[in-house]
């Protein structure tokens, strides 16, 4: 298995060079396709008088030709920023940035994307909420770290709970594991059994079969979401491997505890799969 085609999300608002530099690399490696995407909509203003529909249309579409005028200045940008480094393809959509990356997930290996404000959603008209994506594309998302230009895979940490997530998200980031110099498998228990420790040491197996040289880590503590977070800064981890857990919830996604505490790593590569 490898990465054929990358989707990478890019801000309306933000500045696309680090993403599109990180997601350029990211490609180069795997000779894969590169598409870039922004997605973005504007509110409909409510009228304030009698006469105010019309007065309303007329702003909300100023407003969505406005988003029309910056997709292209985008769209030039990142052909600039790739300059033919690998072959790629523009996609923008005057939507709800969430629901129109989801939508375009089926054309892609892999999703890359940022996270500036971690866990939160920010404007849902202009930001695409990461944690919702996940839970909802059908495939991986590598959330890149706040500002990096560039992949670095020196120490890569594989957050292992046995459960039908983290199974996937392994299995998923094989390709990318296997640019890692280390692999490390991090369990948390509160008092872990023979039962967790086979687990470890079978997705060690997994790994080594692939060719990816990895170990494991039990950690004994109650607190998941603290001792994962040292556990990940004391091993230097460039890249951190996990399920995404979550479900819906009066049509909002609430996170799992380690899920939203991943996303708030801003500081971090992430890779998830739900």
């Amino acid at each position: 298995m490898s990465y054929k085609s990358i989707l990478v999300n890019l801000d309306i608002d933000s500045s696309i060079a680090p993403l599109a530099t990180f997601a350029t690399d990211l490609a180069s490696r795997f000779e894969a396709k590169l598409v870039g995407f922004c997605a973005a909509d504007a509110p409909f203003p409510a009228a304030m008088a009698p006469d105010g529909g019309a007065v309303a249309m007329e702003i909300w579409q100023e407003q969505r030709d406005a988003i029309e005028c910056r997709f292209k200045k985008l769209h030039a940008e990142f052909e600039k920023l790739v300059a033919g480094a690998v072959p790629l393809e523009w996609r923008e959509a005057l939507g709800g940035p969430t629901r129109s990356l989801v939508s375009l997930a089926r054309l892609a290996d892999l999703i890359v994307t940022g996270a500036s404000e971690g866990a939160a959603t920010g404007d849902i008209y202009r930001v695409a909420d990461p944690g919702s994506v996940v839970l909802q594309a059908g495939r991986p998302v590598l959330i890149a770290a706040a500002g990096v230009g560039h992949v670095r895979t020196n120490i890569a940490a594989v957050a292992w709970k046995d459960t039908h997530e983290a199974r996937r998200a392994v299995a998923d980031a094989v390709p990318l594991l296997k640019l890692a110099d280390e692999v490390v498998v991090l369990t948390i228990a509160d008092d872990p059994d023979d039962w967790i420790q086979a687990g470890v040491t079978d997705v060690v197996a997994f790994l080594t079969r692939h060719g990816i040289k990895a170990r494991s880590e039990i950690i004994n503590a109650n607190d998941e979401g603290e001792r994962l977070t040292e556990a990940l800064l004391s091993c230097n981890a460039d890249l951190v491997v996990s399920g995404a857990y979550g479900h819906s919830r009066f049509k909002e996604w609430v996170f799992g505890g380690i899920t939203r505490s991943l996303l708030d790593e801003t500081g971090l590569n992430r890779f998830m799969s739900s």
